[in-house]
């Protein structure tokens, strides 16, 4: 007899949001693309000039540029070349937000080891994302 796996209610609710999230991300990336080929925003790097910087380590590149690390490019949003973080972002956010959504489920199942976990998953990733927690190579 074939068993057949049934998915729990926060998978379901966890792959449901993932599954919206990830379309209109890149609905999100392709729009941004566009306005991003075609002009509508000037770039902060011309398209022109940016072989100049293809071989630049990450550090000599924000020097030279003048771009600062971190979240700084939220102030950038008007560059055509910068819009697109906005998508990249969404994207990276997505997790966060599927997380926050199967929270109160484990909970209300009295499910506190996968609950709290979750939380402290959502604790992580905000801090991380932050900046707060200066870690690696930044």
């Amino acid at each position: 007899m074939e068993s057949k796996l049934k998915a729990t209610e926060e998978q379901l609710k966890y792959a449901t949001i993932l599954d919206i999230g990830m379309k209109v991300g890149l609905l999100a990336i392709i729009i941004t693309f566009i306005i991003y080929a075609a002009g509508i925003l000037t770039p902060y790097i011309p398209v022109s000039d940016l072989s100049k910087y293809w071989g630049f380590s990450v550090h000599k590149y924000l020097e030279t540029t003048g771009i600062h690390p971190g979240w700084s490019w939220l102030g950038m949003l008007g560059k055509g070349d910068f819009l697109n973080f906005l998508s990249i972002a969404f994207l990276a956010g997505i997790t966060v937000i599927c997380y926050i959504a199967i929270i109160p489920i484990f909970f209300r199942k009295k499910d506190i080891v996968y609950g709290v976990l979750a939380l402290l998953e959502v604790l992580v990733l905000v801090f991380a994302a932050s900046g707060i927690l200066k870690t690696g190579g930044h």
